[in-house]
């Protein structure tokens, strides 16, 4: 069927209707809406005068009850969330700790004063000795060593110099092949070894940086680093100790985001000081060495503040202080008998003690702080300055003491008047 022309002039009115009833229910839709808004900020306007507060002002005054209320609980949170990272963060010290000690794990055969030199004939001895004692007295003139002829089997070759006492040793044993021991031949061999023993270091000192990853190093200060090989630090090889040293920081400095190669060179010079001939610590003797190289400050601060004998400037400083320490405190790395440890600490008081109005002396850190008592009618502040100056001087010049030797002098004096 199809729709007439008269049905959709109908159908089409319609339309229009509802559309221009939906368009007035729109207006008046809108209208209430208007008046919504209109009476919501008339509301707020009211509000903000009754209360005397801004919107934003309502708005922290609620937070702030509700944290007021609510404080005890968040708190309780915030102390739960603190313990549960303190105790994550421990646990990840820990391991971050272990793993670098065991990165830093190197083989290590303890160390003493005394080379030995096996003899299979006892005539030897007495060639060694020569006529009226020339031959042993040229050789120990020569070698800057004691030669000890006591033991039977052995020779005993004694220097606090590992140096010395390996040229000792080399030469020695040359001369025993060489058998024509004589003045003469025992100044010429003593010479050829010390040469032979500068190629030596020079290698070894080559092969430890390479060893740790550092390759740029001066010349002249490679072979200084491989004078460590005949250096022992309370019976630690001091070759091994900074190897096991830098490759214990390395891995810190890896984990904890610092800069490795500060950290690396660091590591690796941080006692070159202890082969360095010289007045002072070997803290100081190796910070002034390293400045005739032009080496980069960051790693200068380093050395210069791996004892605390300066506050840490950077990350790198701590991490290579803390390497230092695990290496030197591991189980069996160093030794120290305890009664010259007792001994060293008596004596330093002694120095201290023997000074007009010094009252009393007591030495700790393992030796590297002395406080020092004075009697306040007998010294006054300036002369409590150089009292303490002048220990300091002494015990540093009398006794081997590692790092810098801080003295406290401690003067007081107390005037009362009246009762009580």
């Amino acid at each position: 069927m199809v729709a007439s022309d008269t049905d959709l002039i109908g159908l089409e009115k319609k339309l229009l209707e509802r559309q221009e009833k939906l368009d007035e229910a729109r207006e008046e839709l809108e209208r209430e809406r208007k008046n919504l808004d209109k009476t919501k900020e008339e509301y707020r306007e009211k509000l903000q005068k009754a209360s005397g507060l801004t919107t934003d002002q309502a708005k922290e005054e609620l937070l702030k009850q509700v944290e007021e209320k609510e404080a005890e609980t968040l708190a309780k949170i915030i102390r739960e969330r603190e313990d549960g990272a303190k105790r994550t963060s421990d646990k990840k010290a820990q391991e971050i700790v272990v793993e670098a000690m065991r990165h830093g794990a190197v083989s290590y055969i303890p160390e003493y004063t005394v080379s030995i030199v096996k003899i299979t004939d006892e005539e030897v001895k007495g060639r060694i000795i020569g006529k009226e004692g020339r031959n042993i007295r040229a050789f120990e003139q020569a070698t800057g060593v004691d030669v000890d002829l006591d033991e039977e089997g052995v020779i005993r070759l004694s220097s606090f110099d590992q140096i010395r006492r390996e040229i000792a040793r080399r030469s020695l044993e040359k001369l025993i092949k060489d058998s024509r021991i004589q003045p003469f031949r025992i100044e010429e061999i003593v010479t050829e070894t010390k040469k032979e023993l500068e190629r030596i270091m020079y290698q070894e000192g080559e092969k430890l940086a390479h060893d740790v990853g550092v390759f740029k190093l001066p010349t002249d200060l490679i072979a200084v680093l491989g004078r460590c090989k005949f250096r022992t630090s309370f019976g630690q090889n001091l070759t091994l100790h900074l190897l096991e040293t830098t490759k214990i920081g390395t891995h810190l400095a890896e984990e904890v985001g610092a800069d490795v190669n500060i950290v690396r060179i660091g590591c690796l010079l941080h006692d070159i000081g202890k082969v360095v001939e010289g007045e002072g610590s070997h803290v100081k003797l190796g910070v002034d060495l390293l400045k005739k190289y032009n080496i980069p400050e960051a790693i200068i601060n380093c050395i210069a503040e791996h004892h605390e004998d300066k506050p840490f400037s950077s990350v790198e400083s701590v991490i290579v202080h803390v390497a230092d320490q695990i290496s030197g405190a591991r189980p069996g790395a160093r030794y120290e008998d305890v009664e010259e440890y007792g001994k060293r600490l008596t004596e330093m008081e002694e120095i201290a003690k023997k000074y007009d109005g010094v009252e009393d002396a007591y030495a700790f850190e393992a030796g590297r702080e002395i406080r020092v008592i004075i009697s306040p009618d007998k010294l006054g502040d300036a002369e409590t300055t150089l009292i303490a100056d002048k220990i300091r001087e002494e015990i540093s010049k009398a006794l081997v003491i590692p790092g810098e030797v801080k003295v406290t002098a401690i003067r007081e004096f107390r005037a009362v008047s009246g009762n009580e």
